[in-house]
């Protein structure tokens, strides 16, 4: 599956819940979607330093 039609289902689980759940419902949503994200890729292949390196890096630009 491509990563735009993932992303266009994340974005309609937080467009539900923000919708029918209010703003606490959709931050619990982006949150937990969050961690599901870090625990995938974990289990995908493992987070390497460099990986979280360059997170922080494009963050401090």
């Amino acid at each position: 599956m491509s990563r735009a039609i993932v992303g266009m289902f994340v974005g309609m689980a937080l467009a539900f819940a923000g919708y029918f759940g209010g703003f606490g419902a959709f931050l619990l949503v982006a949150a937990l979607g969050a961690v599901g994200y870090g625990v995938g890729r974990y289990l995908e292949g493992g987070v390497r330093r460099e990986d979280l390196r360059d997170l922080f890096e494009r963050r401090n630009r």
